[in-house]
């Protein structure tokens, strides 16, 4: 570790040196010789889309999380999209979901003409609350949308047991937790639908793309036609018999164009070999962080549920700004002058204006409009080297160090 009159010395925020002269971000994709391999090979084949690798990622995918079913799409929010209409969310219905979250996570449940409950997470693991799930559920509710924020798995045990007392539809927001297992089963086979984002930033990509999964075959089949426009070649689905030929097709119902492509499919399968070695990496980063934040009082970690074995996608710290002459966005500029470059996880959802339009307000969730404040994700990927982390450490303890009061 560097010397402690270093750690003294003015921040580069104010013209002293740098911890990093290369800027490091909060995430990265590692795409290898192997990934590029494997796309190159799609791109010099017959079919680059609507072809067989999409069907052997599906398969892949299954196979991982443990789930009978999987279908691939085009990206995370297209994946809950889908998701929301399998389950037969509409309008009139409500749907519970979080608002530390990315904004698809409660778009998706617009997109079907429902109305998003926004219910408060809880304060030390930042993942939505089922005391606050059970205080939000109305004869209106059809479905829960829960979150494994920052890959960190929810209470699955206790929001089954609401949804199965509420005959509700269990949806989780698996965007950030491939590789995570709850009571060692793997997140993807444990609600009605699981969705998934393949995004570069996420531990495994394939460019952009997503997927859900689900144990349910009806769910399964109203999956294949939502992604494909409500198209269907399959005769039994049919309503128009004997059909006049092999070219034939009906749209039995207004789909959407949801596919991912071959050579996207390639790439998440070369990446999916790597996801044990992802986890693994991770869980040493993460492991590093808590060890030198665990006695630093100016900030907080979010702590994690025993059943979690979390592949964490995002590492977050909370500054308690009570004990320190600075705002968060001076801090923020302050890592950003070092070399390392923040970002913050989430604006609450129902705080954009769009959703202020529909009549949501401030103050619904105090747990998550507090967490909000002091929070910020510091870089966290695999390709993270030991220095790498050191220095993301020694910067973060070099700002606290000057803005302590």
């Amino acid at each position: 570790m560097k010397s402690d009159f270093k750690i003294m010395s003015k921040l580069a925020v104010h013209g002293g040196p740098p911890v990093r002269q290369e800027k490091i971000y909060y995430g990265r994709q590692w795409v290898d010789d192997n990934d590029v391999k494997a796309v190159s090979e799609v791109l010099g084949s017959t079919l680059i889309t609507c072809g067989p690798k999409v069907e052997e990622l599906e398969k892949a995918l299954a196979e991982l999380v443990k789930a009978k079913y999987a279908v691939a799409v085009s990206n995370g929010t297209a994946a809950l999209h889908c998701a929301c209409m399998a389950a037969g969310i509409g309008p009139g219905d409500e749907v519970i979901t979080t608002p530390l979250t990315f904004a698809a996570s409660a778009n998706c449940i617009l997109y079907c003409g429902a109305r998003p409950v926004f219910a408060d997470v809880d304060p030390e693991t930042y993942n939505i609350d089922p005391k606050s799930i059970e205080a939000h559920i109305t004869e209106k509710t059809k479905a829960v949308v829960v979150v494994d924020f920052t890959g960190q798995a929810v209470k699955i045990r206790e929001i089954r047991e609401l949804c199965d007392k509420h005959k509700l539809f269990l949806i989780e927001d698996a965007a950030h937790a491939i590789g995570t297992t709850y009571d060692g089963k793997p997140v993807g086979s444990l609600a009605d639908l699981t969705c998934f984002s393949f995004h570069p930033v996420k531990t495994v990509t394939a460019g952009e793309g997503g997927a859900i999964t689900t144990n349910n075959e009806e769910y399964y089949k109203k999956l294949v036609l939502v992604h494909t426009h409500g198209i269907t070649h399959e005769e039994e689905q049919m309503e128009e018999l004997p059909h006049e030929g092999p070219w034939y097709y009906e749209q039995i119902f207004l789909g959407y164009n949801y596919r991912m492509t071959d050579f996207q499919a390639a790439l998440l399968l070369s990446q999916l070999k790597k996801l044990k070695y992802f986890k693994k990496r991770r869980q040493e980063i993460v492991k590093q962080y808590n060890d030198a934040f665990k006695e630093v009082p100016e900030i907080l970690v979010q702590k994690e549920i025993p059943e979690s074995d979390t592949c964490r996608h995002l590492y977050i710290i909370k500054l308690d700004l009570e004990k320190l002459a600075c705002t968060r966005r001076q801090f923020f500029d302050a890592m950003s002058a070092e070399g390392i470059q923040c970002q913050v996880h989430y604006v609450p959802v129902y705080w954009f204006p769009y959703y202020q339009k529909l009549g949501f307000e401030r103050g619904l969730c105090p747990n998550a409009e507090e967490i909000y404040k002091g929070i910020m994700s510091i870089p966290l990927y695999p390709r993270m080297t030991d220095k790498d982390v050191e220095d993301v450490i020694f910067a973060v303890k070099k700002i606290l160090l000057y803005y302590h009061k």
